[in-house]
């Protein structure tokens, strides 16, 4: 048996691999349509052994000016600006990197602050460090090895109600196996949380298993543990019984006999002729007996994610388009502490609103030749802490702070609701950075304002990540 393990990881890592690593961004019009196989999965993004750009003209090394010039005009004019470099690389068509960063100054809210490393403040001006880059080892055909300090993403929706990129960067480890019709993944992750002005440290630690029924059909198995690396009692440090790639986190949590969060989550996916119908759920704790008597019982933590997505063509003009739904009940993602929540310096690691919301959005995309437009809208319907007790909304509250253990329903607390709307005209000025002109209109309005707010925002900037806005 050992002399075959041996003979099996020699040839894995003696074999050819292909070595591009893809970027996470969103769909577009202009996107072409994946062909699926028994082997196609797309959930994990970013994707891998997919041919580079770099490696196109028998390219090796690339290197390319970065820059996110933005104006902002609503109630008061501000303006956010940065310049970066990025660097990637590829050798022997095993090792491939990608070193990406922008730093500049902000004058604006936190709603346009890029999200990675938050710097000093100088008056009324911020300082930034938003950093993208990854170093990545193919072997061969099934095994993938990443580090870098970047964000994840799994899912086929806007949303992911088990791992986006909506939140800071932070630095990862990544090893993924795929073989027959299974794609395996396993992610650490280095997290933090700012405590007393001081940076503490927590670690999570990820298993998806994406397994292809058939060509058309796609099922998912996701779990993730957040834990601390000391608590009360001991300083842990990262877990070694966690680095294990094969177990169940919820039976090791009991052994370790510690609190730590586990989530579990399912995700189904269905492809038709470039639409694709796609489903997530993930479940924190609850009960069977609670959920059929609707108690309301504040223990029923768990969310879910209903979509359908496609592109068309109407005369030579490609369009995407895509209608979800996401919901996620009060206190799911929440623990005992921030050091043990599904989130990352202030921000969450799945859906941005938190918990205790819905929401419905709609996207149409349209491009032709170097010209594209973007529609983005929603509606959600959002619970608000109230009369000084955490109602679940905040994933950084401690749940244990709630008026009551019963009667707790998305939405409950401080209800508001409200629509977020984006047109997006643009021009493609550059496309070996991908560097961006546009012009983006936000039409704002919530119950507790009652009123439409506008912010325009006139920017130029080099689409290598999401910078999101629509939330």
């Amino acid at each position: 048996m050992k002399a075959f393990i041996y003979s099996f990881l020699v040839l894995s890592f003696s074999a050819f691999g292909q070595g591009g690593v893809g970027y996470i961004l969103e769909e577009n019009a202009a996107d072409s349509i994946v062909k699926r196989t028994g082997k196609t999965h797309s959930s994990i993004k970013p994707l891998i052994r997919q041919n580079s750009d770099i490696i196109k003209g028998n390219k090796t090394f690339q290197i390319s000016g970065l820059g996110d010039l933005n104006y902002i005009q609503n109630n008061n004019s501000s303006f956010k600006t940065g310049l970066g470099i990025e660097a990637k690389g590829l050798i022997n068509d095993k090792f491939f990197f990608r070193i990406a960063a922008v730093e500049g100054l902000s004058q604006t809210d936190q709603f346009y602050y890029p999200k990675t490393y938050i710097g000093d403040s100088i008056g009324s001006l911020s300082l930034y460090t938003d950093i993208h880059s990854r170093i990545s080892f193919t072997p061969n055909h099934i095994f993938n090895f990443q580090v870098g300090i970047d964000n994840n993403f799994i899912g086929e929706g806007s949303r992911s109600m088990f791992l986006s990129d909506y939140g800071t960067s932070y630095p990862f480890g990544q090893i993924r196996m795929r073989f027959w019709r299974l794609e395996y993944t396993i992610l650490y992750q280095f997290l933090r949380e700012e405590f007393n002005n001081k940076w503490e440290g927590k670690f999570a630690s990820s298993h998806h298993l994406s397994v292809n029924a058939a060509k058309w059909l796609n099922f998912g198995v996701f779990e993730t543990v957040i834990f601390q690396p000391k608590d009360t009692l001991i300083n842990r440090g990262f877990d070694a019984e966690y680095l294990n790639p094969f177990i169940m986190y919820r039976p090791q949590e009991y052994s370790l006999g510690s609190s730590d969060n586990v989530l579990l989550g399912v995700e189904l996916n269905a492809f038709w002729k470039g639409h694709t119908l796609y489903t997530q759920f993930i479940f924190d704790e609850f009960s069977i007996a609670e959920i059929r008597a609707k108690t309301g019982w504040w223990a029923n933590k768990y969310a879910g994610q209903v979509g359908v997505k496609g592109h068309f063509k109407t005369g030579n003009s490609p369009f995407f388009y895509r209608l979800e739904y996401n919901f996620a009940r009060p206190y799911t993602y929440s623990h005992l502490s921030k050091k043990l929540n599904h989130g990352t310096q202030g921000t969450a690691l799945a859906h941005p609103y938190g918990a205790n919301f819905m929401e419905i959005l709609g996207e149409l995309k349209w491009s032709k030749s170097k010209v594209f437009a973007h529609l983005f809208t929603s509606y959600y319907l959002r619970g608000g802490s109230k009369d000084g007790f955490n109602y679940g909304e905040d994933i950084f509250l401690p749940y244990i702070n709630r008026p009551d253990d019963f009667g707790h329903f998305i939405g409950d607390g401080n209800a508001f609701n409200g629509t977020k709307t984006v047109v997006t005209l643009g021009y493609k000025v550059m496309k070996r950075a991908n560097l961006n002109a546009f012009i983006e209109n936000h039409f704002d309005y919530n119950s507790i304002r009652n009123k439409v707010d506008y912010t325009l925002v006139i920017g130029l900037r080099s689409q290598l990540w999401n910078d999101r806005r629509n939330y």
